[in-house]
């Protein structure tokens, strides 16, 4: 299923790696976050190569909606709450970074990638309170945010929270723009890594890149011990449709509550998501779930629409809903990690590759605290740490005779809109013929 992205740009194709070489920093995955830290490192002076598994840009950066914002949910009040003002001040100003810094870099290169300034909106059609409470504390933070009655939505809503002068793009265009210069090598999987002490071997099939610097860009770490971060995250689902004959909107909209939908403008398309669930826990026997809800919704809000793409994503979330951005592990030096964007990738990936490019350069970011990898959980996270134990243990002990994952044994689902087998416990998703959609799992499944 194509994405209305990966459907109107064609990037240039880059060889898999045939021989054994040596780089200072080996970048796993060539997504937006791997490949905005590859710029930023060369920016820096640093030799990287960037090695991805499949093409530039495949993975969730292709399924994304393209938002460019600090307004992402409702997070700064649990901020707040979970880690005090400051470290909530130091997310927030980072993401308000991360926005300047893709319209400077677009205005410095020169880059034709639909970039366009709008307005970000929250809206709620069953209580107010929660968008309030959201609302007043980004302004504690520092965030200009206006709390409305009012909107553009084709049905009554309670209040809307609105985030000006945020933006949107197109995230294959921007790619293009600025990777051309950069040591990229397609259909190279990383299967494989032994680390030796200041050094580092990374094995693929055809070669061995061997680096003192290793970035773990690739959505979920396919490396279970250390680091552990398929006990510390989940993968969850949602579905897109773009339509023709919908509605244009000046901003973006995103639902809070439970059955909330998202909406978004892009080429004369509207952008309808939402229905997501966990990977691996849709309903096996059904078609209408995902892409039918939210066909039938598209049909009772415009009902001459006409659907002309549909695609889904994963996203990668945390026990806190803060990213791991970082040190991998602490018994892995030099070796760096960037996971668990949540629903907010493209400002994530910003973040995430000036954070780890300062590293590797050897400067302090004292206000990287907030993602720290090593930080310590919330008492909320370590309840949806326990909910993610007793979900991995039931999928591991099922005596259900079916397909099992080839990341750590779970039991996998049919997904019979998308034609594929998802695994519940970390996400992993594989083609009906077995072959890897996307990981962690990093081997295919045995054939029957």
């Amino acid at each position: 299923m194509n994405s209305i992205w990966t459907d109107t740009v064609t990037l240039q194709k880059r060889n898999p790696l045939q021989g054994d070489m040596e780089a200072e920093v080996a970048i796993i995955g060539a997504g937006l976050a791997g490949i905005l830290t590859g710029y930023m490192l060369k920016k820096k002076g640093i030799d990287a190569v960037i090695l991805e598994g499949n093409r530039i840009g495949s993975g969730q950066t292709g399924g994304t909606t393209a938002k460019i914002t600090s307004q992402h949910g409702l997070i700064y009040k649990k901020l707040i709450q979970m880690y005090g003002r400051e470290k909530a001040k130091h997310y927030a100003g980072f993401q308000e970074w991360a926005v300047k810094e893709y319209e400077r870099i677009i205005r410095e290169h020169q880059i034709s990638c639909d970039f366009v300034r709008c307005n970000a909106n929250l809206y709620s059609c069953e209580e107010a309170e929660q968008l309030k409470a959201e609302a007043k504390a980004a302004t504690e933070l520092g965030l200009q945010m206006v709390y409305r009655r009012e909107c553009e939505l084709p049905f009554p809503v309670k209040e809307v929270l609105t985030c000006e002068n945020q933006a949107k793009f197109h995230p294959l265009k921007f790619i293009k723009g600025i990777s051309d210069s950069l040591r990229i090598f397609e259909d190279t999987m990383v299967k494989k890594i032994i680390y030796d002490g200041g050094r580092s071997y990374l094995f693929s099939d055809n070669a061995v890149v061997t680096a003192s610097k290793v970035v773990f860009a690739c959505h979920f770490p396919f490396v279970n011990i250390p680091g552990y971060y398929f006990a510390r995250m989940y993968q969850s689902k949602s579905y897109v449709l773009a339509l023709k004959k919908g509605q244009i909107f000046d901003g973006y909209y995103l639902g809070v509550d439970p059955d909330g939908y998202s909406f978004r403008n892009e080429g004369g398309l509207l952008l309808l998501g939402g229905c997501g669930c966990r990977t691996g826990e849709e309903d096996e026997g059904s078609l209408k779930s995902g892409f039918g809800q939210l066909r039938d919704k598209a049909k009772e809000l415009w009902a001459d629409s006409e659907e002309i793409f549909c695609w889904s994503a994963r996203d990668c979330i945390t026990l806190d809903s803060v990213p791991y951005i970082g040190e991998f592990g602490t018994r892995r030096k030099g070796w760096y990690v960037a996971t668990g964007f949540g629903k907010w990738g493209m400002t994530q990936s910003m973040v995430s590759a000036r954070i780890i490019s300062c590293m590797i350069e050897g400067m302090k970011v004292p206000e990287a605290d907030v993602f720290s990898p090593q930080r310590r959980i919330s008492a909320e996270g370590l309840r949806k740490f326990a909910a993610n134990q007793k979900t991995a243990v039931k999928n591991l002990i099922s005596t259900r005779d079916t397909k099992r994952c080839t990341h750590m044994g779970c039991r996998l689902s049919w997904n019979p809109q998308e034609h594929t087998w998802d695994c519940p416990c970390h996400g992993s998703c594989f083609d009906a013929e077995g072959g890897i959609l996307s990981g962690p799992a990093i081997r295919p499944l045995d054939k029957a």
